[in-house]
């Protein structure tokens, strides 16, 4: 409701003022508007009315109040919703290519990811989604995925022999574990907590985000900071929606969208220290909690160990030869 009386409010500015806007540009997501995600969109809408002198009417729509993930691929294309940023696993079926940032320690850090996110690896898998029909704008962080168990501390690759990790359904998460010994278990994400609670799993890779909202650090013995794989969105805008716009305001469009990008990227990194220090809080309270950092050293073993499923992926249909080399060769 209240989202709706400010739209009202503003709308009636804008009339008042003889700027009627021109275009609409429903922006749906599936997080709270306090989340990074959230914030950026919140910035963007912003942004992009400014910039387009209120040509541009952008409203936002958090908590999946228009569409969820899975629907809004289809919205999008019907151009019933024109801007969205589902997770990269929601375009599996359409660009596999993306489980790219699946690859384990693939990435050394941070901000090689983003050199190869706003590179020539990053626009080859943009234009391959905008191929698809969808305009591919940009990258979110969630974050890169951490492991944890309660077997046996993961320092070493020889310690994830036998122990049984929750795994999402990808291709590239199953070779991962089964390179290392372990035991890959596919379980939807509403699962994991009773999963790890119970034993039935031993270990799982997560954000610090998911660890910290869903508590799995309070079912778990051990935790190691292995920044090993990485999540994150597409944001992405429907086609017919982008070709009615003129070249002016696509550019508008592209700038404001680079702002939010950036803009999201830092919420994420804010968020992600606050949520590890209210975990490493818990441990040291409880001492119910160990958490271990890899060195460089201990990351070259997990590299050496689970970079010979790279081949796999080779083909074009999986991920590509070009883009992963690509990758690993972005300086």
């Amino acid at each position: 409701m209240k989202k709706f009386m400010i739209g009202a409010v503003a709308a009636a500015v804008v009339a008042t003022s003889g700027l009627a806007a021109e275009y609409t540009l429903k922006f749906s997501h599936v997080v709270s508007a306090n989340t990074p995600k959230g914030k950026a969109a919140d910035f963007f809408e912003k942004r992009l009315e400014e910039l387009s002198g209120g040509k541009i009417d952008v409203q936002v729509y958090p908590s999946s109040q228009l569409y969820n993930d899975n629907a809004v691929v289809k919205a999008l294309r019907l151009n019933s919703v024109q801007m969205a940023a589902p997770s990269f696993s929601k375009f599996g079926k359409i660009v596999p290519n993306l489980a790219l940032f699946d690859l384990p320690f693939l990435f050394k850090d941070i901000d090689h990811l983003h050199r190869v996110q706003d590179g020539p690896v990053g626009e080859k898998l943009k234009d391959m989604v905008t191929a698809k029909g969808i305009v591919a704008l940009d990258f979110w962080d969630n974050g890169f995925k951490q492991f944890s168990s309660s077997k046996k501390a993961l320092i070493e690759p020889a310690d994830a022999e036998g122990q049984k990790f929750r795994i999402m359904s990808s291709k590239v998460l199953e070779a991962q574990m089964k390179a290392v010994g372990g035991n890959p278990q596919m379980m939807p994400f509403s699962e994991v907590y009773s999963g790890l609670q119970q034993g039935v799993i031993d270990a799982a890779e997560n954000p610090i985000s998911n660890i910290y909202t869903k508590k799995f650090h309070e079912v778990q013995t051990d935790l190691t900071i292995s920044d090993h794989g990485y999540l994150g969105y597409l944001v992405v805008m429907s086609k017919k929606f982008w070709k009615s716009l003129p070249a002016d305001l696509q550019a508008n469009v592209k700038q404001a969208m680079k702002e939010a990008t950036a803009k999201e990227r830092e919420y994420a990194k804010a968020l992600e220290t606050e949520q590890f220090n209210e975990i490493k809080k818990y441990a040291e309270e409880t001492g119910k909690l160990k958490i271990h950092t890899l060195t460089a050293e201990q990351k070259d073993a997990w590299r050496k160990a689970v970079s010979k499923i790279y081949p796999e992926f080779y083909d074009d249909k999986l991920i590509g030869k070009d883009l992963i080399e690509g990758a690993i060769n972005t300086k």
